[in-house]
């Protein structure tokens, strides 16, 4: 290729950066205007709209970005938009360098402010409260199953969810030490040592494990030390200046977990949507049954169903189901009518859009 050329190609990009940024700022004069033939009450984050948008980006994406880049770069767009209305606060399980936070950045985009807080009943409690718009709590890993605590969070709190993301999460080995055998002690949460389990008895077997309330905390611990090491993620390494001296070493390679936003009001339906509910049945005969018949009389797929302890008497159970469809459908609206008929217990934690890549 001459030079000619190339100075042509990029007189081009600039030509078209020039354009983009033209149409981005179009955009967020757009977004203004809404703002303010908005009622004063009115919610400025709308997690349908944001689905919907990105549903029909990544329908329209001809490459040769892949779909996830390109909803990644509108996420950034819309984030930046909403926040010349109203800078969103959202609550996470903190420190900073969270695969939690990862997911918080990765819904909501940069131009939020995040509150790290140190347990997920107080991410519930900062919601309720109105000192954050917006929670992210962990609910379930593809490895190691269904994170309790917030199962159990739910149980005891009126919120909404509003939102799922899903995250890929990849675990590395963080350490100033150099040489892995030199390696004293690793740091981690319990879910990350169970997800490299394998991993860790072949190359790390005499290493004492220390169990930490996340991620990057191990990583803090493991900058204090050269011979202490944490397994955490790629944010980690940047927030806590700690190398990678081993990558990507959980045991699944498509290891990923799910996040769930919580906040104080419903969801409208956005075309592509989960219900979750809390339900209970007296320990009879047949009873679990009962509860599931409604849904496959409507032809109703449930893509989770996972049960804890009722906590008011022993060997009761409360289920909770994730649902295919919003509670606004006719025919889960139908399904959900029957099963509160047959239920002791029974609570609709939430519809909301399904999880945009």
């Amino acid at each position: 290729m001459s030079s000619e050329d190339l100075k042509k190609l990029r007189d081009k990009i600039d030509n078209l950066d020039a354009e983009i940024l033209e149409l981005i700022s179009k955009r967020s004069e757009a977004a203004l205007h809404i703002a303010n033939l908005k009622r004063p009450d009115s919610d400025p984050y709308r997690p349908e709209r944001e689905a919907q948008v990105l549903q029909r980006i990544t329908e329209l994406n001809s490459g040769p970005l892949s779909d996830e880049e390109m909803a990644r770069l509108f996420r950034e767009i819309m984030s930046a938009c909403l926040a010349l209305e109203q800078p969103l606060k959202v609550a996470y399980l903190g420190p900073e360098g969270t695969f939690t936070q990862q997911a918080v950045l990765k819904h909501f985009g940069q131009a939020i402010s995040t509150l790290p807080l140190n347990s997920i009943e107080k991410i519930f409690r900062e919601v309720e409260s109105s000192s954050a718009h917006y929670g992210v709590v962990p609910i379930e890993n593809s490895t190691e199953g269904v994170i309790t605590h917030t199962l159990d969070m739910f149980m005891r709190s009126s919120l909404n969810i509003v939102g799922e993301v899903e995250l890929r999460i990849h675990h590395h080995i963080l350490s100033k030490c150099k040489d892995k055998d030199k390696i004293k002690k690793l740091y981690a949460h319990p879910q990350s040592f169970a997800q490299c389990r394998v991993w860790l008895e072949s190359n790390l077997p005499n290493v004492e494990n220390i169990s930490v309330s996340s991620n990057a905390k191990a990583a803090q611990q493991a900058s204090s030390d050269k011979t202490f090491a944490a397994i955490a993620g790629d944010a980690a390494s940047v927030q806590y200046d700690l190398p990678i001296l081993c990558a990507k070493i959980e045991d699944n390679p498509n290891n990923v977990t799910r996040f769930l936003i919580i906040g104080s009001k419903p969801v409208p339906p956005s075309g592509q949507d989960k219900t979750s509910i809390l339900v209970s049945a007296s320990n009879q005969p047949g009873a679990l049954y009962k509860l599931l018949e409604p849904f496959s009389k409507q032809n109703i797929s449930l893509t989770r169903i996972e049960s804890r302890p009722s906590q008011s008497a022993n060997w009761e159970y409360v289920f909770f189901l994730d649902i295919e469809g919003h509670i606004e459908d006719k025919n889960l609206k139908q399904a959900l009518e029957q099963l509160q008929k047959n239920s002791d217990l029974f609570t609709i934690l939430g519809s909301y859009p399904k999880a945009v890549l």
